[in-house]
């Protein structure tokens, strides 16, 4: 993420100054500070629990510990920002990653204060937190007693059990027979009893790992950085890889959209984009079918097409680092599209509300850096 340096500047007092509040306290101690805890009243809460909504994670800027936490209740299209922080008086922390909800708790994957925090969904109150990671980035649950935690640094995923909050153990995906293809991993997509996850930064694999025994036991080659993974209706796995860039000492190539067939661990289809592309957050509908990503624009792709994606929406926006919007969601209950942008990533970023048709449902603002959308039904 690029800042200024003015912006550097004018932050770093406050910077030093959380940076010490953050050593001497832990986050038990942050929660006995009465006069920090803001929380909603009674009567938001009920209006919460009652109605559908959609989490937004919002990153922050990396070593500001500003990452977020908005809500927006769709039905009444109501939005409410920085609730983490609002109704625990504590920050969320540095870089917040993902999401994913389980029944009624919801576990915010926050990257480089290297945590897991967990909340209730329908009180956003703290309820607990799973520590003792490297640069956790995605958690998958496999059971209710069993999640894995993909990692950009650590060389492994790590298993932990979601109810006791505690790490059970490690699948070690290290490979010391390449300086660059250290499979760093990101996302997870599981497709019968094989776990799937994208090795993203400076590598080009996907890892196949047994849920039932926690080993990897095959990989698939694809092109060069593979971010964002989908499976649809039909068992086929697709892949989106962003090629590298130009200087990447793992290579520089064109970014591809690839579509793997599982049980032949192969790729069977590839659409290739301009060398110059950047295409992120590939995403898939609820019944499975239509594929949507960006490519600083909004894409879309039948499942069963044989015609390359095609653009459907244009950004109004291209003043954030690669230009174009910053984060997708597409709702899996109704189909609603989801983009989020982040601006200058300074300032609080936008979501903008389309229905699937690409007409317009509402806008609103968020935190800074809203890249990740994590859907809550009643």
């Amino acid at each position: 993420m690029i800042l200024s340096p003015r912006l550097v500047s004018a932050l770093l007092p406050v910077l030093l100054t959380m940076i010490f509040l953050s050593s001497c306290m832990d986050d038990e101690a942050w929660y006995e500070m009465n006069d920090l805890q803001v929380r909603y009243d009674t009567t938001l809460n009920n209006a919460i629990s009652r109605q559908t909504g959609v989490f937004v994670v919002n990153e922050g800027n990396f070593m500001y510990d500003n990452a977020s936490l908005s809500y927006y209740l769709i039905d009444s299209m109501q939005h409410l920002n920085d609730v983490f922080y609002r109704t625990n008086g504590t920050p969320l922390g540095d870089v917040a990653q993902s999401m994913v909800i389980r029944d009624s708790l919801g576990y915010i994957v926050v990257n480089n204060s290297s945590k897991i925090y967990v909340i209730n969904t329908n009180t956003f109150e703290f309820v607990g937190k799973i520590t003792g990671l490297t640069s956790p980035r995605h958690m998958h649950f496999v059971d209710a007693h069993k999640a894995y935690v993909s990692d950009l640094y650590a060389g492994a995923i790590a298993i932990v059990d979601p109810v006791a909050l505690e790490i059970l153990g490690y699948i070690d995906v290290r490979n010391p027979a390449s300086p660059f293809n250290q499979h760093p991993t990101e996302q997870f997509v599981q497709i019968g009893k094989n776990v799937y996850t994208n090795c993203w930064s400076y590598d080009n694999t996907i890892l196949v790992i047994d849920s039932e025994t926690d080993q990897v036991t095959d990989s698939i080659k694809v092109p060069l950085q593979p971010n964002s993974m989908v499976a649809d209706r039909f068992g086929k796995l697709w892949v989106l890889c962003d090629g590298g860039f130009k200087g990447n000492p793992a290579g520089h190539e064109r970014p591809a959209l690839v579509r793997i067939d599982p049980a032949l661990a192969a790729i069977e289809t590839m659409y290739a984009f301009g060398l110059d592309d950047q295409p992120t957050e590939l995403q898939i509908n609820g019944t499975g079918d239509t594929l949507y990503f960006l490519n600083r624009h909004l894409y879309r792709h039948i499942a069963t097409a044989d015609t390359p994606p095609q653009k459907i929406l244009e950004s109004t926006y291209t003043k954030s680092t690669v230009g174009g919007f910053y984060g997708l969601g597409i709702d899996p209950y109704s189909g609603d599209i989801y983009l989020g942008d982040a601006i200058d990533q300074v300032q609080r970023g936008v979501v903008y509300r389309y229905k699937a048709d690409i007409t317009v449902i509402d806008t609103f603002r968020t935190g800074i850096n809203p890249g990740f959308f994590c859907f809550r039904q009643e």
